[in-house]
């Protein structure tokens, strides 16, 4: 196995000290230009790299970005992530990605792995289980910001990058109403989340104004449970003009599952809308009317917040990206 070339090793064969030779290698002023070239061909020569852990001890940063997600298989994640990768590189700045499997202890973990490395900022989802704020606020304190995005905690002074909920809701509600539907199933995520709260809220507030309709709305913490909320009620509805509603691409996802094996057919036997990143509602025909949630702008949202941050902005923030109805045919 090849031995690692070290500062040290650099500086014996050109017979300088270290710290020259480390001076050296970042371009400082004080070295000549003789010296910069000797040390950087031998370095190259040598195929010299400078230990990462030993550079974040110095500087208290790793040049890294944690994502942390409850899953990887929801798109919007993916989109996100992509974003996210995309800015850091332009500022040579790297991204681990964790999964918290919605699991709050395991979230936890992930929490003292980031401290642990000195990572330069934390792109968060939490966990529909968790409750405490504090361990954020702490890594704050040490010098990691931590922006939570979709979803976010209730407390207000921390950086939150979410997309418009209640907007969505409302979007999908007013179609409803503009197609005359009066019997509709509302599917919504798990009950102990804020961006589920604040969607339930606002769709049946809206709906609610109209005494014509009838509502019934369950929850599903996954797409599997989604699917077996659709076999199990939507036979109740058939024979009426009727819209199921999903709340995110994860119950959609299920739901159309659902459908398919009831072998029903859109807009005829039933309508369907949901709010979504945009691929889920495009893999069926006819696509599905729904509101866009873009993780992709979220995350551009994100990363420049989270670049204000490291430039030392204190203040928290609370930022929305609007939706907007994009249109298929299964309305």
């Amino acid at each position: 196995m090849r031995e690692n070339t070290t500062l040290k090793k650099i500086a014996e064969k050109l017979n300088l000290s270290i710290s020259t030779v480390s001076r050296a290698l970042k371009n400082h002023p004080d070295i000549s230009p003789e010296t910069k070239k000797k040390v950087n061909e031998l370095a190259e020569l040598l195929e010299y790299d400078p230990n990462p852990y030993a550079v974040n001890l110095r500087t208290h940063s790793s040049k890294e970005f944690a994502i942390v997600v409850p899953s990887l298989s929801n798109f919007f994640y993916h989109s996100f992530i992509t974003a996210i990768e995309e800015d850091a590189r332009d500022y040579s700045y790297s991204v681990i990605i964790y999964r918290s499997s919605n699991d709050a202890k395991i979230e936890h973990e992930i929490l003292k792995s980031c401290r642990h490395k000195r990572v330069s900022g934390i792109f968060i989802a939490i966990t529909a289980e968790t409750t405490e704020i504090e361990p954020f606020l702490k890594l704050d304190v040490h010098g990691i910001p931590v922006i939570f995005f979709d979803k976010v905690p209730e407390y207000e002074s921390c950086n939150k990058i979410c997309v418009g909920d209640e907007h969505a809701a409302s979007i999908v509600a007013e179609e409803i109403l503009n197609k005359g539907i009066d019997n509709v199933l509302g599917i919504f995520g798990d009950k102990n989340m804020s961006i589920t709260q604040a969607r339930m809220k606002k769709f049946n507030e809206i709906l609610s104004n109209n005494s014509q309709i009838n509502i019934k709305t369950v929850h599903a913490k996954s797409s599997d449970e989604a699917e077996a909320r659709s076999l199990s009620l939507i036979p109740d509805f058939l024979g009426n003009k009727f819209a199921v509603f999903c709340m995110s691409d994860e119950i959609l996802a299920g739901t159309m599952k659902a459908i398919q094996r009831m072998n029903l057919k859109m807009p005829d036997d039933i309508s369907v809308i949901s709010i979504s990143d945009g691929m889920i509602p495009k893999l069926f025909y006819p696509e599905i009317t729904y509101a866009e949630t873009s993780g992709y702008n979220l995350g551009k949202l994100a990363f420049s917040r989270m670049m204000r941050c490291i430039a030392g902005s204190s203040f928290a923030q609370t930022i929305i990206d609007e939706s907007r109805l994009v249109q298929g045919g299964s309305i």
